[in-house]
C-alpha cells in the first residue's frame, strides 16, 4: 500500500482578495464526486495547467469534521488491530498545517489530534464494555519537538532543558528517543489538559507571513496498550506537525529567525531528498541526515501513513505551491508495509521465529563433529598420516551455493614453499619440514544429534538442597561465633541522652542563655557598659551559679557606678584635662592603645595614652606613642584614634593645628581638597557644612577648634587627623 495524500486548500484570509486565487479543486468524474485533482496555472505560461491527482482533495469550504470523517477516522479501527499509524502535515509557513492537525478552542474547530484522541477513547470504552472486563486498554502519550536539529521534550520546562537535547537511538528498526517522557492518559479530559500545557512550551514566534509561526516540528506519539489475558499487543499512532519552509526574502526574519528557518529548510530540504532516492530506488537513501528524516523514516515505517498537504490558494505563493504539490506527487508513489505488531506474551519469552521451507536455503549452525581438543598428547604425525582419511575441518561456513571443491594436488611447489626452505642460519628444529598435527574427528555417531543432558531433574534438585544446607550451617555457625553485646556504662548512657536532648531541642534553654552571652561581649567590645551588663544579667537566669558570671556583673556595676560619681562631680572629661602634659596638645593626636584592664579577663579593654619623651615639652614632633609589646600568644591589637570630645573644645592649639584651621576657615575647595584624606566631594560637604550658619556669608560659623572640625557633617576623628598629619612639614 502506498502514502495516502490529502490535499486541502486553505480560506482566503482578511487582506487577501478572491481574484487573486489560482488552485481550484477539481472531480475527476462528475461534480456531486469528491474532488481529487488539483490545478494550478503554468507560472511561465498562463494559460496553461497543471493538474496533480491526488487520493482526496478538500476545498476552501471543507471543515475539520468532514476532513477527520473521510480521512482519520477509518484508521482507528487498524490501530486496535495492531497497526501502526502515521500522520503528517505538510506545507509551506502559513497554509493552515497547526490548525488542521490541533486546531481552536471552539468544538468546531478541534483539528485532527483531538477528535482522533476522542475516537480512541470511545472505542476503547465499548471494546471494554463488549469484552465485559477481559480486556484492558490503557492509553499514554509523548510529546516531543525538534527545534534547530535538536530533540526538547516538551513536558519539560524549557530552563530545565539541556542545550544538546535527547539523543536518537535505534531499537529493533525502529527510532527512539532516549529519556523521552511518557505519560499515561486515562480520560480525553486528561489529554487536553496535558496537551495544552505541553503545547505552551513549543517553539513559536511571529513572522511577516505569519504571526504565531511554528518554529520547530512537533512529534505526538500515542501508543494503545490492549491487553487480554496474558496477550499484550501495542500499537503507537504518530501524529507529526511539520514546520513550513520559508523564504527569508518575503518573511523579513532577523538573526535568530534566519537560524531557524536555516535549520527548518535543510530538514524539509533532506526529506524532499529520502522521497526522491526512493522514488529512483535508490540502494542509500540519507534518513540519517536530518533528525526529522531519522523519526519520521518515511517508506521504512510498518502501518498506515497519511500525508495531509495544506496549500495557500493565492497567487503570492504560486511558486511555493508548486513545489509543494510535486514533492507530494512524488510521495504518493512510496510504497509502506501493512505488517501488524506482534503481541507481547506474560510469564514467557518472545516467541523466535523459525526460518524453515523450500524457499530457504541457508541452514542453521550444526554441533562441531571435532575440535582441537579432540587430539590426544601422544598422538604423533606418524600415526595420523595413518589414518587414511582426511579429518573433517573444525568449523562450519554458511553458504548459499552448495557446491563441493575438489582440491587438485599439484607435482609442482607452490611458490610460498620456495621461501620456507631451511635456512642455515635458523636452528635444527626449524630447518627440518614437519608438519604439524592434524584435527581428529571425534567419534560420533551422528553429527547433527543435539547434546543431551544425563542429569535427571532428581539430581539437580538434591544438589540444590546440599548447597542451601550448606549455606544455612555456615550462617548458623557466623552467628554463634558473635558475642554477647556489652552493656553500655552509665556515663555514656547520660552523654547520649543529652546529645538526644540538643537534637530534640530539649536542652533547657542553654543555647538562648549562650546567645545573650555573646550579645553581652559584643556591647562590652564596642563600649557599651549598660547594655552588656543587661544582657549579662537576662543570661544569669540560664547560668545561676556560674561564678565566672557573678564577678564581670560586679565589675561591670562598680565601673558603672564610677562613672556615674566621675560625670557627677566634675564631667566626663575631667580627668583628663587635668594632666599638664596632655592640656598642650590637640585632641587630634591623642592616639590610644588598646591593653588589658584586667589580665584575667580577656574582655574588657580600656584607652591608655603612654606618652614618650619629655610631657613638659610643647613640640609635636617629641609626642608620640609607644605601643605595648604583645606576647606571642596573644593576637594583635588594633590602635583606635581618640574621639576629640574626649578632650574637649578648650584644648590649645599648636601652629599645625592653626594652619588647618586657617586653610579650614578659607571655605576655598580648592585648598581643601589638597589635604590628605580629603576629596573633591568630601571638600565640597565641608564648605556646605560651614556656610549653613547664617543665610549671609560673614554670619557663617568659624571653626576654632580641632574639635568644632570634627563635629562637622562628613568629618571625623579619623579624618582630622589624617589633615593635621598631612601637614607634618608645617613648622
Amino acid at each position: 500500500m502506498s502514502v495516502r495524500v490529502v490535499a486541502r486548500i486553505r480560506p482566503l484570509l482578511n487582506p487577501e482578495l478572491d481574484k487573486d486565487s489560482i488552485v481550484s479543486a477539481v472531480s475527476a468524474g462528475s461534480e456531486i464526486d469528491q474532488p481529487t485533482i488539483i490545478r494550478i496555472p503554468n507560472p511561465k505560461n498562463g494559460g496553461e495547467d497543471f493538474s496533480f491527482q491526488f487520493n482526496s482533495v478538500y476545498d476552501q469550504v471543507a471543515t475539520q469534521q468532514e476532513i477527520f470523517d473521510n480521512e482519520v477516522s477509518p484508521t482507528i479501527k487498524h490501530l486496535f488491530n495492531g497497526f501502526d499509524v502515521t500522520l503528517f502535515a505538510y506545507g509551506v509557513t502559513g497554509t493552515g498545517k497547526t490548525h488542521t492537525m490541533r486546531g481552536g478552542k471552539a468544538l468546531a474547530e478541534r483539528g485532527v489530534i483531538p477528535r482522533l484522541l476522542s475516537g480512541i477513547y470511545r472505542r476503547g470504552r465499548k471494546i471494554e464494555k463488549d469484552m465485559q472486563g477481559e480486556t484492558t486498554i490503557e492509553v499514554t502519550m509523548s510529546y516531543y519537538e525538534i527545534y534547530n536539529d535538536r530533540v526538547f521534550d516538551l513536558f519539560e520546562a524549557p530552563e530545565k532543558r539541556t542545550m544538546t537535547g535527547l539523543q536518537l537511538r535505534d531499537n529493533g528498526g525502529k527510532t527512539v528517543v532516549v529519556g523521552l517522557t511518557e505519560r499515561p492518559c486515562e480520560s480525553l479530559k486528561e489529554f487536553e489538559k496535558l496537551y495544552d500545557h505541553a503545547n505552551i512550551n513549543r517553539s513559536t514566534s511571529a513572522t511577516k507571513l505569519n504571526a504565531h509561526s511554528s518554529r520547530s516540528h512537533a512529534i505526538l506519539c500515542v501508543n494503545v496498550a490492549i491487553t487480554t489475558n496474558d496477550e499484550t499487543r501495542v500499537s503507537t499512532v504518530s501524529a507529526i506537525d511539520l514546520a513550513g519552509s520559508e523564504d527569508n526574502r518575503r518573511t523579513d526574519n532577523g538573526k535568530e529567525r534566519l537560524v531557524e528557518s536555516a535549520s527548518i529548510n535543510k530538514s524539509l530540504f533532506v526529506l524532499a531528498q529520502c522521497v526522491e532516492a526512493i522514488g529512483k530506488k535508490q540502494a542509500r537513501i540519507p534518513y540519517r541526515e536530518s533528525k526529522m528524516t531519522r523519526i519520521l523514516s518515511l517508506g521504512q515505517n510498518n502501518g498506515l501513513t497519511i500525508m495531509i498537504l495544506n496549500l495557500s490558494p493565492v497567487r503570492s505563493y504560486h511558486l511555493d505551491t508548486l513545489s509543494s504539490l510535486n514533492f507530494a506527487n512524488r510521495t504518493k508513489k512510496i510504497e509502506v508495509r501493512e505488517v501488524e505488531n506482534e503481541p507481547i506474551f506474560k510469564g514467557c519469552s518472545r516467541a523466535v521465529p523459525t526460518f524453515t521451507g523450500a524457499s530457504i536455503q541457508r541452514q542453521p549452525l550444526r554441533p562441531l563433529a571435532s575440535t582441537v581438543h579432540n587430539v590426544s598428547v601422544g598422538t604423533t604425525a606418524t600415526q595420523l598420516a595413518t589414518a587414511g582419511d582426511k579429518p573433517s575441518k573444525a568449523f562450519s561456513v554458511f553458504s548459499d551455493h552448495s557446491k563441493p571443491r575438489q582440491s587438485h594436488i599439484s607435482s609442482h611447489p607452490r611458490r610460498g614453499d620456495l621461501s620456507k626452505r631451511a635456512s642455515p642460519m635458523k636452528r635444527p628444529s626449524d630447518s627440518h619440514n614437519t608438519s604439524r598435527p592434524s584435527k581428529l574427528a571425534r567419534p560420533s555417531s551422528s553429527s547433527n544429534s543435539k547434546y543431551q543432558p544425563n542429569i535427571s531433574p532428581a539430581t539437580i534438585e538434591g544438589i540444590i538442597e546440599k548447597k542451601v544446607c550448606e549455606i544455612l550451617a555456615t550462617r548458623a555457625l557466623d552467628q554463634a561465633s558473635v558475642g554477647p553485646v556489652s552493656e553500655i556504662s552509665g556515663e555514656v548512657q547520660r552523654r547520649l541522652e543529652l546529645l538526644e536532648q540538643k537534637i530534640e531541642g530539649k536542652d533547657d534553654g542553654r543555647a538562648e542563655g549562650l546567645t545573650f552571652l555573646l550579645m553581652a561581649k559584643q556591647h562590652h567590645v564596642r563600649g557599651e557598659e549598660s547594655s552588656a551588663l543587661k544582657m549579662y544579667e537576662l543570661a544569669k537566669n540560664y547560668f545561676p551559679n556560674h561564678a565566672k558570671l557573678d564577678t564581670k556583673i560586679a565589675k561591670l556595676r562598680e565601673k558603672l557606678a564610677k562613672k556615674r560619681e566621675t560625670e557627677a562631680s566634675g564631667g566626663e572629661h575631667g580627668h583628663l584635662s587635668s594632666l599638664p602634659w596632655l592640656q598642650s596638645k590637640t585632641p587630634a593626636v591623642c592616639d590610644a592603645q588598646k591593653i588589658r584592664d584586667d589580665p584575667a579577663d580577656d574582655d574588657e579593654y580600656q584607652d591608655v595614652i603612654r606618652p614618650v619623651g619629655n610631657p613638659n615639652s610643647e613640640s609635636d614632633d617629641e609626642f608620640r606613642f609607644q605601643p605595648k609589646i604583645k606576647k606571642s600568644h596573644k593576637p594583635a591589637m588594633r590602635y583606635q584614634v581618640t574621639k576629640f570630645d574626649e578632650i574637649g573644645p578648650e584644648a590649645a592649639p599648636t601652629p599645625r593645628t592653626k594652619h588647618l584651621l586657617g586653610i579650614i576657615n578659607t571655605r576655598d575647595t580648592a585648598q581643601i581638597r589638597l589635604l590628605k584624606g580629603v576629596g573633591a566631594k568630601k571638600a565640597e560637604v565641608i564648605v556646605d557644612a560651614l556656610c549653613s550658619g547664617g543665610d549671609d556669608e560673614d554670619d557663617a560659623r568659624m571653626i576654632a577648634s580641632l574639635w568644632e572640625l570634627g563635629k562637622l557633617k562628613g568629618v571625623g576623628a579619623k579624618t582630622v587627623e589624617n589633615m593635621r598629619m598631612g601637614l607634618g612639614e608645617f613648622t
